[in-house]
């Protein structure tokens, strides 16, 4: 199937939505006897996303004018604000910015100057890691190779990092690409989704099973391996910052082409001290200074770097707003769209996740603009936390709805209807995991039909994992993520300085928005509450 983006086929796209939408005008009532689609209304969520956007305008306010919004960071606020204010303007009600508990410190990068000034002069791309000191202006510091095998092998060297840039021995084989970044799923992908039997619930993969001994051999060698090595780094940063070493820099094997990923740098609760600073590099660069070095020629490099830290307020803060319902029996009941409007440093966060932010904040204009009366209540959710563990939605989940620990149903749990996510990129909808729960099946394949033409198909039983949505799926709460083309979220943009407006599709994006506000309609509209699973076991 043709996948391009609509700007290279205009005449083509809307001669197929025609056809398309006077094809599923025209099908039989049977299509959509178990549940009610309001095709009338669907033309006019369409009409409305697809022809009179303003996706595009509310990433480029969430990204270039915010910066990047790591959690309690002042470009976190700004988007916050934004949101708020902009959502408020649209006429959704009850616009806040909601703290959902205690997060710790906001941390912001000021500066940042890296160079090898020795054996020559070389500008050097680097990322300080978030929640990490900065430097008093270094000049001319020397370079000092660590062979971190383990803690014992750091005996070594200690005494000798006072001004000294450390540079763990581990060079990178670099491998070249052979394959497209950007990439849609194909028509066997997606049939392959489709027909995915049930798993057991909670796997995630990537652990053997018990019963094949010589795998779990393997796996645990490998697993302590990199918690030798990470308990290595550890306090090899410990031994560096208590003997005055002024940095660290680091990479890894994804690091390439001009592409940093960059992201966490250590602890950021209020109490927790400042982290040592680790730098990251591109494999090129960081390998080029390791092979000087390690070749016995003198390698120094200039390294200012300049940190700030917010310690006022250490509340995190959710964007919570809502279309109120308007059903007297029905509008207490609850209906969410939602995604995560934190970012890591390295970028502006475009597809990580303002573009989930910015699709679901337009869904909401758009319901808006049309001036729907939903019968149930419509809230957004756009959270903070979630790339240090899906704190945000957590903590909104545990005071709204029910604490995982206990499992006991706060009031509007049995209110809750159904809670929609994106964070998977760019990438337009293809269709939705169903985490589980079949009796969802025919209810959003029935949703989905008048969007075939726009390449959203495949109903999943699979779970997916990772984002916002687990935090109403382990209380026992419908919560689902959207089926989306990968494009290069996994291969450039995931968390690293590539992470921009300019990665961002708009036709996908517009797709998306369609799509969702539609999802939202009809739960809002529909009878009764989507099925749910049975209530999990309390963690505690």
């Amino acid at each position: 199937m043709d996948y391009r983006p609509t700007h290279l086929k205009p005449t083509i796209m809307r001669k197929t939505t025609r056809y398309a939408w006077l094809l599923a005008l025209s099908l039989p009532v049977a299509v959509f006897a178990q549940e009610k689609v309001d095709l009338s209304m669907m033309q006019k969520i369409r009409e409305e996303g697809l022809k009179r956007s303003q996706v595009m305008d509310i990433a480029f306010n969430l990204t270039d004018k915010s910066g990047n919004r790591l959690t309690n960071s002042a470009g976190y606020m700004r988007a916050a604000n934004y949101a708020k204010e902009a959502l408020t303007s649209w006429g959704v009600s009850n616009a806040q910015l909601d703290p959902w508990g205690e997060f710790g410190k906001g941390w912001e990068l000021e500066k940042s100057y890296v160079a090898m000034t020795a054996p020559y002069y070389k500008p050097i791309m680097a990322w300080p890691k978030t929640w990490t000191a900065g430097t008093r202006g270094l000049k001319n510091g020397e370079i000092l190779v660590i062979q971190l095998k383990d803690s014992t092998s750091l005996e070594a060297y200690r005494g000798q990092l006072k001004n000294k840039i450390i540079i763990p021995d581990q060079l990178i084989d670099y491998k070249h690409s052979f394959k497209a970044d950007a990439i849609r799923f194909t028509d066997e992908e997606l049939a392959k989704m489709a027909a995915a039997a049930p798993t057991a619930a909670g796997g995630r993969g990537g652990a053997p099973q018990s019963g094949d001994t010589a795998q779990m051999r393997i796996f645990r060698e490998q697993m302590a391996a990199r918690q030798n090595s990470q308990r290595a780094m550890n306090l090899l940063k410990v031994m560096a910052k208590s003997e005055g070493a002024i940095a660290m820099i680091t990479t890894g094997t994804r690091n390439h082409d001009g592409t940093i990923f960059a992201q966490g740098g250590g602890a950021y609760k209020g109490t927790d001290p400042e982290n040592f600073l680790d730098m990251a590099l591109g494999i090129e660069d960081y390998n080029t200074i390791l092979r000087l070095a390690k070749s016995g020629t003198p390698v120094k490099m200039d390294v200012d770097v300049k940190t700030k830290f917010q310690t006022k307020d250490l509340q995190g803060y959710n964007v919570i707003a809502e279309i109120p319902g308007t059903d007297p029996q029905l509008k207490d009941e609850i209906v969410m769209i939602g995604a995560h409007l934190d970012s890591w440093q390295a970028g502006t966060g475009a597809t990580d996740n303002a573009s989930g932010s910015a699709v679901m904040m337009e869904a909401m204009r758009i319901l808006k603009a049309l001036g729907v009366q939903p019968r149930r209540t419509i809230r957004i959710g756009l959270w903070s936390g979630e790339e240090q563990g899906l704190l945000g939605s957590r903590g909104y989940v545990k005071k709204t709805f029910a604490d995982p620990a206990n499992m006991q149903p706060l009031t509007q749990h049995e209110k809750f209807s159904a809670y929609y996510n994106i964070d998977n990129g760019t990438g337009k909808i293809r269709g939705i995991y169903l985490q589980g729960n079949a009796d969802c099946k025919d209810i959003f394949s029935a949703w989905l039909e008048p969007f075939k033409d726009l390449g959203a198909t495949t109903v999943t039983i699979s779970n997916t994992g990772g984002t916002d949505h687990q935090a109403f799926d382990a209380v026992g709460l419908p919560g689902f993520q959207f089926i989306q083309d990968p494009i290069e979220y996994d291969t450039r943009t995931h968390h690293s300085n590539m992470d921009v407006y300019d990665h961002l599709i708009a036709d996908d994006l517009k797709q998306i928005a369609t799509i969702v506000a539609a999802f939202a309609y009809n739960t809002a509209q529909r009878d009764a509450k989507l099925p749910r699973k049975p209530m999990p076991k309390p963690r505690n």
